[in-house]
Parts: structure tokens; sequence; C-alpha cells
């Protein structure tokens, strides 16, 4: 065989080999992001837990609304000792009472306002985890699609390192062209490599998809389908092609250039863990009105009726009817009273204070993300107009200076295994650009899950 033809095949080989489509199946089927996201969310226990919450807090808001209920109390008073006998002496009765304690102030209706935002809370809290659980299902999706994408890459290409080590071997046993040991020893080392790297990469797809499994309460499975070209819908139906995941922000985000960290704020007010915040800070100031409550007295009524036989000699006698007030005087409030609102103060005033570190941590993190994403874009602008096509010209220049006699077989293998890592650096960019779009669309629109969370649509 002679080195031109050796050229054509390793030019052309490539373009003949059809590559597989990967894919994620589930029960047989094919796994898309958008069916992985909204299977993780249905099965979210954490979600059922969330509105049994919810339910608890507004069961107990309406029980906590009710006064105390009256207590009846029954008895003998006066009882002669000496013979226990019920008419011996006029003031021995038998009692039935009634007596019924009053909240103090407004504590009722402070306290039913208290627990039903508590139980609102829920509702944000659930808004959250639907966003972080779409985040975080995302980023385990695109991990399993990264490595298989990449094991379909390196498959297509094996075909050619298994060819360039067939064309070592033949030209160092027959001595006819310039094919060195060493030649051949990196051209089957290359190829071992090879099988390392995709030995790995398959570990790394079936670890992610255990964990994805975590999400959807079944474990799904990393495949290679069948040949691209032996179906030309193959792609769609497998769900290989890489999803697009716009970012959900004004047009000025995705600008490169300096934001204003308050208008960055703005952006963040409605994201579900600073409302949570904002309805804990709610919470703790009804617990300020509730402390500030125990200054006012509490007051109760109560009512005896008393019944008393006929004296021994048949004599009638009056039952005994009286009622009465009762109340407490809070007096001494310095250590009781006084405590309790700078108490609730003081918890309102922590709140406050996580609110703002949240805020910074949020803002943190978004402009993290986005700096992120916009360096992202600009590689992958590198990679598409400049990087990808250079490899391949360096591939084919190699070889083509191998066939003239003005080149190394190592370098054409060196050539071409750069190429095939630059094509799957590229392959990672593109899934980065999906995850990290992802985690900005979880700080910038979280809120959007409002609707579920208030339906309850994913228990």
């Amino acid at each position: 065989m002679n080195r031109f033809s050796i050229a054509l095949m390793g030019i052309f080989l490539p373009l003949m080999v059809q590559p597989a489509s990967a894919m994620l199946t589930i029960d047989g089927q094919p796994l898309h992001l958008a069916d992985a996201v909204a299977l993780a969310q249905k099965n979210d226990p954490w979600l059922r837990a969330s509105l049994l919450e919810q339910q608890a807090y507004l069961a107990s808001s309406q029980a906590a609304a009710t006064q105390p209920d009256p207590v009846v109390s029954m008895g003998f008073a006066n009882l002669p000792t000496d013979t226990f006998d019920f008419d011996q002496e006029p003031m021995t009765q038998f009692k039935v009472g009634v007596s019924q304690q009053f909240a103090r102030g407004e504590t009722l209706s402070l306290s039913r306002e208290r627990l039903e935002l508590m139980g609102s809370n829920e509702q944000h809290r659930r808004a959250d985890r639907l966003a972080l659980v779409e985040a975080n299902v995302t980023g385990l999706w695109l991990d399993v699609y990264l490595a298989a994408e990449s094991i379909r890459v390196i498959e297509s290409d094996r075909s050619l390192f298994e060819y360039l080590v067939d064309v070592a071997q033949s030209s160092y046993a027959t001595a006819v062209g310039r094919t060195r040991q060493q030649d051949l020893v990196r051209a089957q080392l290359e190829l071992t490599r090879l099988d390392d790297r995709l030995a790995r990469l398959r570990q790394q797809a079936d670890n992610a998809a255990a964990r994805l499994g975590e999400w959807l309460d079944k474990a799904p499975m990393a495949v290679i389908a069948g040949k691209a070209g032996t179906d030309g819908d193959a792609g769609k139906r497998s769900g290989a092609t890489l999803p697009v995941l716009p970012v959900v922000a004004p047009e000025q985000f995705l600008r490169d250039e300096p934001l204003d960290d308050a208008w960055l704020g703005s952006l963040l007010t409605q994201h579900p863990r600073l409302r949570s915040l904002d309805n804990g800070i709610a919470v703790e100031q009804s617990g300020i009105a509730l402390a500030e409550q125990k200054y006012k007295p509490q007051w109760g009524l109560n009512a005896n009726y008393g019944y008393r036989d006929d004296d021994p000699v048949m004599g009638d006698r009056a039952d005994f009817f009286s009622v009465g007030v009762t109340f407490d005087l809070p007096l001494f409030t310095d250590n009781r009273q006084d405590k309790e609102v700078q108490s609730a103060i003081a918890r309102t005033e922590a709140r406050r204070s996580d609110r703002v570190m949240l805020l910074r941590t949020l803002r943190a993190e978004l402009n993290s993300q986005r700096a992120n994403y916009l360096r992202l874009r600009q590689r992958r602008e590198l990679y598409a107009s400049q990087l990808l096509e250079q490899m391949r010209e360096q591939a084919e220049a190699s070889l083509n200076a191998y066939t003239n006699n003005d080149g190394d077989f190592a370098e054409v293998v060196r050539a071409r295994i750069a190429e095939l890592n630059t094509r799957i650096d590229a392959l990672a960019i593109d899934v980065e650009l999906v995850r990290v779009a992802a985690q900005l669309n979880y700080y910038l629109n979280g809120a959007s899950y409002y609707n579920l969370a208030e339906t309850g649509a994913s228990s």
C-alpha cells in the first residue's frame, strides 16, 4: 500500500464512519432533558412533605384563633366532718361552677396570622425547590450527555487509529516505508489510551446516571444507539441533540460590560429564597406584636351555683349563685415582658441581617455565573471560527507531510489526537454553556415556579 493511499484513507475514513447517536434511556424510552426535569419534580417527596407542612400550619392557625375551653367544676362545700350529713349545717352545699379565660388583647388574631405566615413560607420553599431541582437535574443530565457524546466522538475516530496501527505494522514488517519501531509503539499506545479513555467516560456516564436516578426514583441508562446513518431520524428520537436553554434575563445582562450591583439586586428580588426570608422577617415582626400583648391583663369570668338541702325539720333553704371576674396584673415586667419583647426584636433584626447576607451571596453567585457564561461564549466562538478548523488543517498537513517523505509518523498520530481532543473540548464548552444557563435561570427565574408551588401540581 503506497503512502498516497494512506493519505486518502486517513482523510476520508473519518467521513465514512457514521457516528452513533448517544442517548439516555429510562424503562427503554429516550429520556429528554425536559422529561427528566418534569419527572424529577413530579417524584420529589420533599414537595409533598412541604404541602403537608403548610396544611399543618393552616390547621394550627385555626386552632390558635380559638378561645380556651371553659372549665366546669363540681364539688361539696362546708360538709360537716362529724356526721357528713348534707342537711345538718345551713352552709353545706353542692356547687357547680363554670369559668372562662380570655386571651390577652389581640393574642388570638396575632397567633393566627403568625402561623398563616409560617405556612405561606412553604410556598416560597417549594418554588425554590422546584427551580433547584431543575438546575440539579439539568446538570446531571448534561454530565451523562457529555460523557456519552465524548464516547461517540472517540469511537467515531477509533477506527482511524486502528487503521493507522495496521498501516504501521505492515510498513514496519515489510520494511517498505519509513515506519520505525517507535512509530508502531506510539500508534499502539495511543490506541490503548483511547480504550482507557472510553472506559473512564463510560464510568463517568454510569455514575452520573446513578446520581440522576436519585431524583427520578429509578436509574436511567446511558447508551450509544445504532448508527445514525441507518436511520435519519435516530438523533431526533434519541434525544442526542444538545438542548437550547436561553437565559431568561434582560438583554443588557448578557452584554460584556459592567453592571450596577443595585440593578443586579433588583433582578434577584423575586428569588424564592429572598422571599422566604422576607416572610421570615414578617413572622418575627408578628412575634414582637405577640410579646407586646403580654403587657395586657388576661381576663376571666366565673359563675357558681350552690345547691342546699332542706334542714332536718324540712325547712326550706335557699340556693346560692355567685358570679365574678378575674384578671392578672402584669406589674413586674422588667424580667419577663420586657425581655420577651427585646428577644423578639433581636430575632427580627437577625433575620434582616440574614437577608442582607443572602442577597450578597446570590448577587456574587449571579456575577460569577454571568462571567462564566460570557467567557464560554467567547471560547465557543473561537473554537467555531478558528481552532477546530486549524486543528483539522494541522492533522491533514502532518499526514500530507508524512506522505511526501517530509514528516514523521508520530507527528501524524499526535496531530490526530490533538484534533480529537479539540473536538471534545468544543463539545464540553457547548455543554457547559447549557449548564451555566441553567444556573443563571435558577437565580433569575425562580419565581416562575410559584404557580406550581401554589397549586401543588408537583405533589
